[in-house]
């Protein structure tokens, strides 16, 4: 159930056909997915050049790490760093020619480069033994919520949990001094270390008055964003409630590797884990088909919903989704944090860059939870 190739970035084109916009945006032609447009805004250009440059710098360091038997990876690694700088610099002065330029291209040009230099996925040692890892601590986290007999404090429990996960980003440079310096930083520290409420953005208690007193929904798509802990401990009891309340789920995931997302074929291989600690999973995955799997075939961690794989977008339109729900940073804040679609949409993120945290008006790991219907 998954597409397959290129999707368009500044070093690629999508093949016609492979593709087709999402039909629940809300106008399709008005529809932007970049928050910030790096040409039209000085002080957003300055620092995210600033921020990729030294971000291509931990990217090379990773992609010789994770090939580090190799006697040609360092030299590899030299010429990824070595095009990327070259591109970056092109985007900057405005000669590839694109008429906008949002944070997404920046993130395409990284992916497409350790492609083009032999770095397939320079982060999937790490995703394995945190999938692993969270595997282990599914049940138990299951169990605690389950033990919480109000719906309304069961699904505020959720939410945070969703938020807590998405801290495991290793594309984020707050996040990486906490993990590499602290190997006991699981689920609890980092529910301890989000914002508390009032959040920066805070619609949890409209989604709350949803699930306590509207009808069931029929369908809802969710987009996942990390390996681990985020998907694991964060996304599947997620998806677990929305099947006891009998929702359909199209679980997406991205197909080509992106920082430490969890990727379509990893995905398939942590739902199967999943429904062997979970009855209610396995029966919606095995059985039912109440639970069904997607790789979007996208370039980068972002979400443009003009080019979803044709065969998720069908599904979309054919199950006649009536919630989105879009996780983290790259989908849900530098891209589609201001899109407008005709189904209700829960966007939840944790802003781990203090840049971008200010510009909306808060701290670093401030909470989004935009709940829209």
């Amino acid at each position: 159930m998954s597409g397959n190739g290129n999707m368009g970035s500044t070093e690629a084109n999508p093949t016609p056909g492979r593709f087709s916009h999402c039909t629940l945006l809300a106008n399709v032609d008005a529809y932007n997915p970049d928050t910030l447009d790096l040409y039209q805004d000085p002080e957003a250009n300055r620092y995210w050049f600033a921020c990729f440059k030294d971000m291509v710098l931990k990217f090379e360091r990773q992609a010789m790490a994770s090939q580090s038997k190799d006697a040609s990876a360092a030299a590899r690694a030299q010429s990824f760093r070595e095009h990327c700088a070259e591109m970056l610099v092109q985007l900057q002065e405005g000669t590839r020619e694109t008429p906008s330029l949002g944070i997404r291209n920046l993130l395409e040009v990284i992916e497409s480069a350790l492609r083009k230099f032999g770095f397939d996925d320079p982060w999937k040692e790490q995703k394995t033994i945190e999938n692993k890892a969270s595997i282990g601590m599914l049940k138990p986290r299951l169990q605690q919520l389950d033990s919480i007999a109000s719906r309304r404090e069961k699904w505020t429990e959720i939410v945070r949990g969703v938020l807590a996960g998405n801290m495991f980003d290793w594309g984020a440079q707050a996040v990486t001094k906490i993990l590499e310096t602290n190997n006991g930083f699981g689920l609890q520290q980092a529910l301890d270390r989000i914002q508390k409420r009032p959040w920066l953005i805070d619609d949890l208690d409209g989604w709350l008055d949803r699930m306590e007193h509207d009808p069931p929904h029929r369908c809802a798509t969710i987009f996942t964003d990390n390996a681990g802990i985020d998907f694991v401990l964060g996304i599947v009891p997620l998806v677990r409630e929305l099947l006891k309340r009998n929702t359909k789920v199209l679980l997406c995931a991205t197909i080509n590797p992106a920082i430490n997302d969890i990727t379509y074929s990893e995905l398939t291989k942590a739902i199967a884990d999943c429904c062997e600690e979970c009855d209610i999973l396995r029966d919606a995955y095995s059985k039912e088909h109440r639970l069904l799997l997607f790789g979007n075939d996208q370039i980068g961690p972002c979400l443009d919903f003009r080019v979803l794989s044709k065969d998720l977008s069908d599904a979309i339109e054919q199950n006649d989704v009536d919630l989105l729900i879009i996780v983290g940073m790259a989908r849900a804040l530098h891209t589609n944090l201001y899109a407008k679609f005709a189904c209700e949409t829960f966007k939840l993120a944790v802003v781990k860059n203090e840049w971008l945290a200010k510009r909306l008006g808060g701290e670093t790991f401030s909470v989004v939870c935009k709940y829209e219907r």
